[in-house]
């Protein structure tokens, strides 16, 4: 397919994960991409054997409205558009609200709600020239609680409604807002969970299709929600879990 030729696509955390799945999704689709990350070494290493006519790496804390504004106008500069943001930089620290100090939820927020907001606040003005589409990574855990992940889920939950709200006034200008809400996925942030064999098991138990996901299957759900094909879409948090929403939560027999 080559459903995003000439567009052009802002890719958060992009360096690894559903990220970097994405922006190689969006590349084989014939897109131009902006990959920002954080991390810039891990960022620089995946990025090197990209296109590199097509891609271009920032480095940048998305909880800081300076980053946000600077890869937009960089996409702009380099690109001469903005078609696409992909909002997928995130953190989880673990623990109840009793063990979650004011430090980690503040950053937990900053980054997963506050970075989502300065990215789409900056990408919007561009969106709106091309009728463009932002596509959020938020989770099951912004649809539903986990125990120990209070900070996680608060921001995840915010991220849900975020993307509805967002949708409802962004319409009339033509822009689309959707979110991806993934279970167990293979990442940076969940390297623990994949190496722990009874954990995987106990997943494999709630996800009729196994676990743990492929990141490349998340960013194909993206790019669907991105595209055309998705036109009649927008507000819609769509679960991509493997199945494990289609349960009411008893056990396997």
């Amino acid at each position: 397919m080559n459903r995003f030729k000439d567009k052009v696509v802002l890719v958060t955390g992009a360096a690894s994960g559903i990220g970097l799945a994405a922006a190689r999704r969006f590349l084989d689709e014939g897109a131009r991409v902006v990959m920002l990350d954080i991390d810039e070494a891990c960022l620089k290493e995946s990025s090197a054997k990209l296109p590199q006519d097509r891609i271009l790496v920032q480095v940048g804390d998305t909880a800081a409205k300076e980053t946000a504004a600077a890869a937009v106008k960089a996409a702009v500069e380099r690109f001469g558009a903005l078609h696409i943001l992909i909002n997928n930089a995130g953190m989880a620290t673990e623990g109840d609200i009793m063990k979650t100090s004011e430090e980690d939820f503040e950053r937990v927020m900053a980054v997963n709600v506050g970075g989502y907001y300065h990215m789409a606040k900056a990408a919007m003005p561009e969106l709106v020239k091309t009728r463009g589409s932002i596509v959020m990574t938020s989770s099951v855990s912004g649809l539903g609680g986990d125990w120990e992940l209070f900070a996680y889920n608060t921001s995840k939950g915010a991220v849900s409604n975020m993307v509805r709200s967002m949708s409802m006034d962004a319409a009339k200008h033509g822009v689309r807002v959707n979110a991806v809400n993934p279970s167990f996925t293979v990442s940076r942030m969940t390297e623990d969970m994949v190496s722990d064999p009874e954990l995987v098991e106990k997943f494999k138990e709630r996800m009729p299709l196994g676990a743990p996901m492929d990141p490349e299957g998340v960013a194909a759900v993206m790019a669907f929600l991105a595209s055309e094909d998705a036109r009649l879409l927008t507000g819609v948090n769509l679960q991509v879990d493997n199945g494990l929403s289609a349960s009411n939560g008893q056990p396997p027999m």
